[in-house]
């Protein structure tokens, strides 16, 4: 499993895409939509989580693309 993906707004208006842990962003984006698909992509191939951000900072949505302990049920 590979580090969960982080898409968060930065102080210049811009988005980026950043593992978790890592001092420098993966990629920086002019839109939260663009960041989104890109580490999308990268926590799909690496079987990892994906954090999105709000213009907050706080945590918005959650995707998971790893093997899940608590799988839905039916």
């Amino acid at each position: 499993m590979g580090k969960n993906q982080h898409v968060t707004p930065r102080k210049d208006g811009l988005w980026q895409v950043k593992g978790a842990g890592n001092s420098k962003a993966t990629r920086v984006t002019n839109t939260q939509k663009e960041a989104f698909r890109i580490a999308k992509d990268i926590a799909s191939n690496q079987k990892s989580e994906l954090i999105i951000h709000g213009k907050n900072g706080r945590i918005r949505e959650k995707y998971s693309y790893g093997n899940d302990p608590f799988p839905p049920r039916g």
